[in-house]
């Protein structure tokens, strides 16, 4: 267990109801400027389904002439998926994509054997100040796909499907299907990403969507089954539990995220995702060497080194 698990291991209970197997309560790190509240990796909770990192970003507000500032780093057997529900990034990478992504939408990279970007506040957001606020994901991709070819896709915040359940309820489909709508994005792993805006008081039942499921609170508070769960807590569902969830004292946001197993345990270093740590090792060789798998990152000429950890 690294020093870092041992850290949020702390931050990790048994849950309160049956349908809960345990909530982690995310430990906040600085990532370029900006804070970020780390819910997956967990030292006693590796993933759910394909789900290998979970980071909340924000809700932070840059100062006029500042900004987000994540310099060119690498990644390799993963996914990165980016929802924003305020705020812009630019992404660059080096598939010489250039693309920002702002509320609703979805940006989703796919390493393979090897890719790098940034992530920066676009020059023009950036003499007034700026809110950014969202999620990061990583995926773990399928062993057959770990060191395939890298790729990038953008969707539209208007080409996710969005539903009305019930009263008082709006769902997004960020990823996978629910409720008898698909979103066209393609996440690895057949991954499962909803979000969740509840009016006060609304409830629904959590459908059992996914063999491996977890409720993310993003902002206000919730009910699971009468349990309390506050923003920054990730509630892991018990296989085959349709818990009931409905928002206390106001608003409430939420993500549901899950799918089926991986297929086998997954090593973690820094950007590196791998089914065998032999592929992080060589991963991090030719990132110090600068090795043409790992090109230049568009309009960037800094990058981040490898850490000495």
């Amino acid at each position: 267990m690294s020093r870092f698990e041992d850290e949020i291991a702390a931050e990790a209970a048994p849950g309160g109801c049956p349908a809960v197997e345990m909530v982690i309560r995310g430990r906040v790190r600085d990532i370029g400027g900006l804070n970020v509240a780390r819910l997956l990796p967990y030292a006693k909770r590796r993933a759910i389904g394909p789900f290998v990192f979970f980071d909340r970003m924000g809700p932070v507000g840059f100062a006029p002439g500042t900004g987000l500032d994540v310099p060119p780093h690498p990644h390799i057997g993963l996914a990165t998926l980016t929802y924003l529900f305020q705020g812009a990034i630019v992404h660059r990478d080096s598939l010489g994509t250039v693309a920002t992504i702002r509320p609703g939408a979805v940006n989703l990279m796919t390493a393979g054997h090897g890719v790098a970007h940034s992530e920066r506040t676009a020059p023009e957001d950036r003499p007034g100040g700026s809110v950014l606020d969202g999620v990061q994901i990583w995926l773990a991709q399928p062993k057959p796909e770990e060191q395939g070819t890298p790729g990038f896709a953008h969707h539209a915040a208007e080409d996710l499907p969005e539903l009305r359940i019930g009263t008082g309820i709006t769902l997004r489909v960020v990823a996978g299907e629910a409720y008898s709508a698909r979103s066209p994005v393609e996440a690895p792993g057949g991954a499962l990403c909803l979000d969740l805006a509840l009016d006060d008081g609304a409830a629904l039942e959590v459908p059992d969507a996914a063999p491996e499921r977890g409720l993310v609170v993003i902002d206000g508070a919730v009910l699971i089954d009468g349990e309390p769960h506050e923003a920054g807590m990730l509630a892991v569902l018990r296989a085959g539990s349709r818990p009931r969830l409905q928002a206390a004292d106001g608003a409430a946001r939420v993500m549901l995220i899950g799918g089926p197993p991986l297929d086998g345990p997954r090593s973690m270093w820094w950007n590196f995702v791998a089914s065998d740590p032999a592929l992080i090792e060589e991963a991090k060789r030719d990132w110090a060497s600068g090795d043409p798998r790992f090109p230049a990152v568009a309009e960037e000429s800094d990058r981040l080194p490898l850490p000495q950890y």
